[in-house]
């Protein structure tokens, strides 16, 4: 379980395929603080830590991981957002993210605003029931808040800390992103289906 609160960097430096599984190395300053069967969100997927070796570590993606998240759009140089799990205890910001990405979205525009940003993101219409006004969710595993909402697309801000110090500023229109729903709000549809 995740908050959609951001860590850290950490940058792609080798895939290795084998079979239909995909071993990604990341070099990452939190490496150092992580343990052997860490879960740890990559983007807002959820993968487990296998490896560690100084500031680099080793995950896996099965092929379900990589058919339905953007895991097989990075390249080595790709830049990843990570978040550790919560530990129960203390504040949680952000909103209760799992790291089981839904969807792919895709940026479809993008606005510098004077200090703040905004990026329009299309969806497959078939989850507009799953979305909010001012709703949470999470792209990329930051959790943000929705608005200007479509049938099949909606907006977020971002303000310059979240640009800063996420993946946020290498988006570009066309690229392609990880959704996840809000969980109460999946909860709520499927009990009223």
């Amino acid at each position: 379980m995740f908050t959609g609160i951001i860590e850290q960097l950490g940058v792609v430096k080798a895939i290795k395929k084998t079979g239909t599984n995909v071993t990604i190395t990341i070099a990452a300053p939190i490496a150092k603080e992580l343990k052997i069967d860490q879960s740890l969100a990559h983007n807002g997927v959820c993968l487990t830590i296998e490896r560690i070796n100084g500031d680099e570590y080793e995950v896996t993606a099965i092929e379900e991981t990589i058919l339905k998240t953007t895991v097989d759009h990075w390249r080595e140089g790709t830049v990843i957002n990570l978040e550790r799990c919560i530990t129960f205890g203390g504040r949680v910001d952000g909103h209760f993210v799992q790291g089981h990405v839904d969807t792919l979205g895709t940026c479809v525009d993008y606005k510098e605003k004077n200090g703040s940003w905004e990026y329009t993101i299309e969806f497959d219409k078939k989850f507009t029931n799953l979305i909010i006004e001012k709703g949470s969710i999470s792209l990329n595993g930051i959790s943000l808040t929705i608005f200007n909402i479509t049938e099949n697309t909606f907006t977020v801000a971002i303000i310059p800390y979240t640009y800063e110090h996420t993946n946020m500023h290498t988006l570009q229109m066309g690229d392609k992103v990880n959704l996840e729903f809000d969980m109460v709000g999946k909860y709520v549809v499927r009990m009223n289906s």
